[in-house]
């Protein structure tokens, strides 16, 4: 990679979720002593950096999600001196650390919203969002939680209702007080002097909120829905155009980067959530003085199929200016990717594969989700066995987020070796046959295919960091060069379970090998098997 080039421009960035990676104390919770201790497999894969789901101090309600301590460590992860072991030994394996920041709200329990609620007069009484009822009692406007019904709760102590995008154990904060900006900010700076080495920002754009307090419109009728697609959520009937993404973030995103700079080498990402992804990408990647990289929901949705992949391609390619993304096909909040976009048959052993070929060949950097490598599927979690509250309120249309939140699997045991104890959510019996101590040992396992692709695409300028272009024509298969002032790549994949045949899109001086993938010439014919690739320099 070029020395000008910053690392986390084209990184890929392998995200842990504690809790089910690995436990070290038999608890049934992975923990930071249970991360560290499997650093040297993540170093292995090839990544850049390790991005850490919430192990802060909290209730749990939303597993982390709902912070009460913003500078502790949750006892169920273990201690500080745990995060600085960890911070320490990805350093010594070259890897950055990067972890979630949740500040748009707090937990219910989180001192500051204690002293909130106490009174409409105290020191923080201003620092969350409050509002009295309309003079029926009803919420003061029609904003909805993401996780079902009114986004307002009612507080009798204060006699008017806070607001709450997700739980109602999750109060917002509200961000047109100095004081709060001020304070998260300081918090944030916490964890850099620790050594953090950039931040995943939760709901970016959920900081703010429109003070007038107007109500969202709905979503005309036949126009598509909001980015909140799993089953039947209320949330997708409005256009949530006072609710998020509001002016007045644009400055708190400046003062973000400024602190950043003071830290030379660390980066933010930030979680996009919005009826319009792309121009929110854009507005907040754009220049030098907001986040250096986003992601959004685009490709973590159920769309997908050649002209869908190669339109949001596009789209991104043609809109998002100087800005950055982030790709991901998986995380911790969406069915895994294999199972999400699977239409029936596809080869497990190869289709995991070619959507990490996917992955890798797109311009941007890469976030893949622990387990990704081993090509798991969504597990099957019983409505009995249910953590996530969110699953549990749109039961059964949307079973929620545990399918893609079991614990890895490391040995083909019962518990998959994650813990000597009862799991926190159960290890599917099906993820067995994809334990990581079996693939190790298959030269011809999918986190082999996935490890020699990783170390391959590493080596490869035009994919790291160079420019795209979509090639059009070309069917089923999804083609485009990738260009960087070294090196041109003609990427050619095929998604789909059938052979596909086409004329050579551009012209080639000769296949790239190293990647694993039997995509080949036959004349001026490019034939690609079944979930294969072809990657030729240009």
């Amino acid at each position: 990679m070029s020395q000008s080039q910053p690392w986390w421009k084209g990184c890929i960035i392998y995200q842990i979720y504690p809790r089910s990676f690995m436990d070290s104390n038999g608890d049934g919770i992975g923990d930071l002593k249970g991360a560290t201790e499997k650093l040297p497999y993540v170093a292995s894969l090839g990544v850049d950096a390790i991005w850490l789901s919430p192990f802060f101090t909290s209730p749990m309600k939303d597993f982390g999600y709902d912070v009460s301590d913003y500078r502790g460590v949750d006892p169920l992860f273990g201690t500080m001196v745990d995060f600085r072991a960890l911070v320490s030994k990805a350093h010594r394996l070259n890897l950055k650390v990067i972890i979630d920041q949740v500040i748009s709200h707090t937990s219910d329990a989180h001192p500051w919203f204690e002293e909130s609620r106490r009174s409409r007069d105290n020191p923080k009484a201003d620092w969350f969002v409050w509002a009295d009822p309309k003079p029926d009692g009803t919420p003061p406007n029609n904003w909805l939680s993401i996780f079902g019904g009114s986004a307002w709760a009612w507080d009798t102590r204060r006699g008017q209702y806070y607001l709450h995008n997700f739980l109602a154990s999750q109060p917002d904060l509200n961000f047109h007080n100095p004081e709060v900006r001020q304070a998260q900010l300081d918090n944030m700076r916490f964890w850099l002097d620790l050594g953090a080495d950039g931040f995943r920002l939760d709901t970016v754009n959920f900081y703010f909120h429109n003070q007038s307090l107007a109500d969202n419109p709905a979503v005309p009728a036949g126009e598509n829905k909001t980015f909140v697609a799993q089953g039947m959520n209320p949330y997708t009937y409005q256009r949530h155009v006072n609710d998020l993404s509001q002016p007045e973030n644009i400055g708190f995103l400046n003062d973000l980067r400024a602190l950043m700079d003071e830290y030379p080498e660390t980066t933010l990402v930030g979680e996009i959530g919005d009826d319009k992804p792309l121009e929110r990408m854009a507005e907040y990647t754009a220049g030098n003085d907001r986040l250096h990289m986003a992601y959004s929901f685009d490709l973590l949705s159920d769309r997908h199929g050649p002209e869908y992949v190669r339109d949001v391609v596009r789209r991104y390619q043609e809109g998002l200016g100087d800005g950055w993304p982030c790709w991901a096909l998986s995380n911790h909040d969406v069915v895994r990717v294999v199972s999400r976009w699977a239409d029936g048959g596809e080869d497990l052993r190869l289709y995991p594969r070619v959507l990490m070929a996917l992955l890798l060949s797109l311009r941007g950097s890469v976030s893949m989700y622990q387990g990704e490598e081993l090509g798991l599927p969504e597990a099957s979690v019983p409505y009995e066995e249910l953590q996530d509250p969110y699953g549990i309120s749109f039961w059964p249309e949307f079973r929620g987020r545990d399918g893609c939140r079991t614990p890895i699997v490391w040995e083909p045991v019962p518990k998959g070796g994650f813990t000597s104890g009862k799991p926190w959510l159960p290890v599917d019996r099906d993820h067995l046959e994809f334990a990581v101590s079996q693939q190790e040992a298959d030269p011809a396992s999918t986190l082999n295919a996935v490890r020699k692709l990783i170390h391959w695409r590493q080596q490869q300028p035009a994919l790291v960091r160079g420019d795209i272009t979509v090639l059009d024509n070309t069917g089923d298969a999804l083609c485009w060069i990738r260009e960087a002032s070294e090196q041109s790549l003609l990427v050619a994949l095929n998604l789909t379970g059938e052979e596909l045949r086409l004329p050579l899109p551009c012209a080639i001086s000769g296949p790239q090998e190293g990647h694993g993938f039997d995509g080949y010439l036959d004349g001026h014919e490019l034939v690609l098997p079944p979930y294969q690739a072809f990657f030729a320099e240009t």
